[in-house]
């Protein structure tokens, strides 16, 4: 080997060891969260949601929703339409969420006083429609809204996961989060809610994860209120995607009409 090929040699070798250091170096908590933001959920889709709430008594009711969601051009909209029980027929929610940060839009149908409501910032931690979600529940959280930190790696239910905790950035009724993520899949398996004291007040389990045209979805996700000890169960069923949707569906018009027949 001549003196000029082995200072080639040992260029590659640098250039490699310089390359294997980058690319093993571990994500940090909020790209592990941007993974998730980002992760494939689909230009368009629709489900039916059955939503179960169980009281401190074991008393439940059961809802039945239609759901459509469009995310195009940075923006992602979510549109439900509340199909039965009586007292919530006809009720309609619709939620659009911003990639570059802006703060959710979101409003509420009320069919008894034919008015659309919008939800005011101040009232994003309220209960969603009577369950153990909130309406900042129902958006899609933004990753620069907090700060994240990767607490370790666990097992769950034989599946590897990510452990980030995530601290807000502002004042909310939840300030302090951990989420279990499924590590090169980038969906959450659980996620932890703690109060303003640093107690925990809520937990969400994933019971059941699908696989749609490739795409993961949620198929069946429970929230837990331990302070109030109620719950609710939310199961995703005929779910479709690429339906044939454009902006003007989400619309305040569209709210009131009610969904596709």
């Amino acid at each position: 080997m001549n003196k000029k090929t082995r200072v080639v040699v040992m260029t590659l070798m640098v250039i490699f060891s310089v390359f294997g250091l980058i690319a093993a170096e571990p994500m940090d908590g909020k790209a592990v969260m941007w993974e998730v933001y980002n992760r494939d959920s689909g230009d368009t889709m629709s489900a039916t949601l059955t939503m179960t709430l169980t009281s401190a008594r074991g008393a439940q009711r059961e809802r039945s929703i239609a759901q459509y969601r469009m995310d195009s051009g940075g923006v992602e909209r979510k549109l439900m339409f509340f199909l039965s029980p009586n007292d919530v027929k006809n009720t309609s929610f619709l939620s659009i969420s911003y990639e570059d940060g802006k703060a959710d839009d979101q409003f509420i149908y009320l069919p008894a006083l034919k008015r659309t409501k919008r939800i005011a910032s101040d009232n994003k931690n309220d209960s969603f429609m009577g369950s153990d979600f909130t309406y900042d529940d129902m958006g899609s959280r933004h990753p620069d809204l907090d700060t994240h930190t990767i607490l370790r790696r666990e097992t769950v239910q034989g599946v590897p996961t990510i452990v980030v905790q995530s601290e807000s950035k502002s004042a909310q009724e939840y300030p302090k989060t951990i989420s279990w993520i499924v590590d090169g899949q980038w969906y959450g398996m659980k996620k932890e809610f703690y109060d303003k004291s640093g107690k925990l007040a809520k937990t969400l389990v994933i019971d059941e994860i699908k696989t749609v045209d490739g795409i993961h979805i949620i198929g069946d996700m429970t929230m837990s209120n331990l302070t109030k000890r109620t719950s609710t169960r939310i199961r995703m069923d005929d779910v479709r995607f690429d339906v044939d949707l454009d902006e003007r569906f989400f619309s305040e018009r569209q709210m009131q009409i009610g969904p596709r027949r």
